[in-house]
C-alpha cells in the first residue's frame, strides 16, 4: 500500500508542476507570437520527459530503488492526466473567452498547407477548408488535444517506464 501512496503523491506533485509549466509555456508562445512554430511545440515533449525522469527517480527513492513497469506507467499516466486536464481547461477558456486568434492561425496554416498541394484546385481547397472550419473550435481543440496528449503521453510513459523499471527480487 505504501507504493500506491507514493504513486499518488509523486504523480499529483509532478502533474501539477507539468500542468502549470504547460500553461506558462502556452502563454509565453502566445505573447511572443510563436504559437504556430511547430518545432517549439516539440519542446513540451522534452519537458514531459524531464518531468517523468524526476518523478521516476523520486518514486524509486521512496521504494528502495525499485519500480515495476506497471507502477511506472501508472505514475506517468497520472502525471499526464493531471497536467493535461489543467492545460486543456486553461486552453479552452483562453481560446473561447480571451483570445480566439489562434483558431484563425490554425485555419490559415491549414490553407497554406493545402495550397502547396498541386493536385488541389482553389475550389477544392475552399471546399475542404469550409468543412475543416466546422471542426476547428475551442471544444474540438479541447477534445483533440486531450486525447492526443494522453495517447502520446502513454507511449512516452511506456518507453520511460521500460528504461527506469527495476523489479524488486524479494517480491517474486
Amino acid at each position: 500500500m505504501e507504493d500506491q501512496v507514493s504513486i499518488k503523491s509523486v504523480g499529483v506533485k509532478y502533474g501539477l508542476i507539468y500542468g502549470l509549466f504547460s500553461i506558462v509555456y502556452f502563454l509565453l508562445l502566445q505573447f511572443l507570437n510563436l504559437a504556430g512554430e511547430q518545432s517549439l511545440g516539440y519542446l513540451s515533449f522534452v519537458f514531459m520527459i524531464i518531468m517523468l525522469v524526476f518523478a521516476y527517480k523520486e518514486f524509486k527513492a521512496y521504494n528502495d530503488g525499485f519500480m515495476r513497469l506497471g507502477q511506472g506507467i501508472g505514475l506517468g499516466m497520472l502525471i499526464l492526466l493531471i497536467s493535461t486536464v489543467l492545460s486543456s481547461i486553461f486552453s479552452y477558456i483562453y481560446l473561447k473567452f480571451i483570445d480566439d486568434s489562434m483558431i484563425q492561425m490554425i485555419i490559415d496554416m491549414t490553407r497554406e498547407q493545402m495550397a502547396t498541394n498541386p493536385d488541389l484546385s482553389d475550389q477544392q481547397i475552399e471546399d475542404a477548408l469550409a468543412m475543416s472550419v466546422k471542426f476547428i473550435t475551442p471544444e474540438m481543440i479541447l477534445i483533440g488535444g486531450f486525447f492526443s496528449s494522453m495517447f502520446f503521453g502513454f507511449l512516452i510513459s511506456l518507453i520511460m517506464s521500460l528504461i527506469f523499471k527495476k523489479d524488486d527480487p524479494d517480491n517474486y
